[in-house]
């Protein structure tokens, strides 16, 4: 018998068509992280009720949240769906260079109507990024 392997299957977000623009997760299916200092990881469960409404109200909230995300030009945004990876439906990795930008930005994020179909947001992971070399170092 051949063991299974795991495996998270994942989806571009439909949200962002019309947000395609320089700096921004353009198409791709996939989190890839850049060259900022700082990755957070961030992954949420919507509620039943959010996919029960109109995918054009849905597309409204979402145009709002993603305007929110605009004016914080010192983060960088990478959304996918995400199926089969500890049952979240989205994994949203945020980068920067400034930690307390991205803390604005959350803050801001939770006060736009979208959130309030937010059932669980947590845990948001922060990442450091390293050469692999300072990372054996630090595990001394």
């Amino acid at each position: 018998m051949t063991p299974y392997s795991f495996v998270a299957m994942t989806k571009r977000s439909i949200y962002v068509d019309k947000h395609i623009h320089p700096g921004q997760e353009g198409r791709r299916a996939r989190i890839v992280p850049g060259e900022y200092r700082y990755l957070f990881v961030y992954p949420f469960v919507k509620t039943r009720d959010w996919f029960l409404l109109p995918a054009e109200r849905r597309q409204e909230m979402m145009n709002v949240h993603i305007e929110v995300g605009h004016k914080f030009h010192s983060v960088k945004l990478n959304t996918t769906y995400s199926f089969g990876l500890d049952d979240q439906e989205f994994v949203v990795a945020f980068e920067s260079d400034k930690p307390a930008d991205f803390v604005d930005l959350v803050m801001a994020l939770r006060e736009t109507e979208g959130s309030r179909y937010t059932l669980r947001d947590i845990p948001i992971l922060t990442c450091v990024r390293k050469t692999i070399h300072e990372t054996l170092d630090d595990l001394g």
